[in-house]
């Protein structure tokens, strides 16, 4: 999984990006269950108990999403199992298992009062969390880009800061669907990457507080909105999330994308340039194609296309 190799971009980076994500799910549940068997006596029934096990709660929280990538972690690592020169197994256990219940979509939108409580709330000096990271999560109200594409926002990646068409070039290896995005900065947007950038030596927009030259944690803005009061480990500080300091109802910084897209969509924008913005795979409106392979900012519909 982490063998480097040559991506499309020429950068050398593991094999498979997501390695970490997929050896984590391999530690947390095949491995306790699982990890004193041999491979090649793993057995379908075993992986569809213990897939079972996980949407019962009894690896945690009761999670569908957990079991499937699960499922996705120990397949791959069968199928490497069982190409030709190894020959460790002789099948693959995770074809032809039961199918897992549908995820229920998250549906969490802010209000316009919500909104407004969060915004105004996010400038406060009395709050516990570093400034750098709210305006990180106003960024992602803003532009509707993914954490991982604005958190490691670098300063060769802006452009034209001062000018007519102000942009921020997304390189496709933090991108989810590996494919550069040139997004189109706002006023709002601006002023944001201007006052994150509190330096002229400063090379990342949205730097951390604690490791100087290095962007913010991946999990900064969640870790921000929920809390650690959640957090096992007795010698980390237990503080309180934003989310409970405004009184507001629990959201993830994700929940900030399909806010604005919604606003989008409730401003008269059409769902094509909206999906266009979230760097989602909308292409067609009738017989015009929309949607390119970059997510574009939106644009105005003319008056006869609203």
């Amino acid at each position: 999984m982490k063998t480097p190799v040559k991506k499309p971009d020429g950068e050398m980076r593991p094999r498979l990006e997501s390695w970490e994500n997929t050896a984590s799910h391999l530690h947390r549940f095949i491995r306790p269950r699982l990890g004193k068997k041999l491979a090649i006596e793993v057995t379908k029934h075993d992986i569809a108990t213990l897939s079972n096990d996980i949407v019962a709660g009894k690896f945690g929280k009761p999670s569908v999403s957990n079991a499937r990538h699960m499922r996705k972690a120990a397949s791959g690592l069968f199928k490497w199992a069982a190409e030709a020169g190894r020959d460790y197994v002789t099948a693959n256990p995770c074809v032809n298992l039961p199918k897992l219940d549908p995820e229920h979509p998250r549906t969490r939108v802010l209000s316009e009062d919500e909104i407004r409580i969060f915004w105004h709330g996010l400038d406060r000096n009395d709050l516990p969390w570093d400034r750098r990271t709210r305006l990180a999560l106003k960024f992602e109200l803003v532009t509707m880009l993914r954490s991982r594409e604005l958190l490691g926002a670098h300063r060769d990646e802006l452009f034209d800061l001062d000018g007519d068409n102000p942009r921020f070039d997304v390189p496709l290896k933090r991108v989810k669907k590996r494919r550069a995005i040139q997004q189109p900065l706002s006023d709002l947007a601006v002023e944001i990457i201007k006052e994150a950038l509190a330096s002229a030596d400063q090379q990342f927009v949205f730097e951390s507080p604690m490791y100087k030259g290095q962007p913010i944690h991946r999990k900064a803005m969640a870790d921000a909105l929920r809390g650690t009061k959640h957090e096992k480990n007795k010698e980390k500080t237990k503080t309180a999330g934003l989310c409970e300091l405004l009184g507001l109802k629990p959201f993830t910084p994700h929940d900030l994308r399909r806010t604005a897209a919604t606003l989008a969509g409730d401003l008269g924008f059409d769902d094509a340039a909206i999906a266009k913005c979230l760097d989602h795979a909308v292409t067609k409106k009738g017989d015009t194609i929309v949607a390119d392979r970059h997510g574009q900012g939106l644009q105005p519909l003319p008056t006869d296309e609203r």
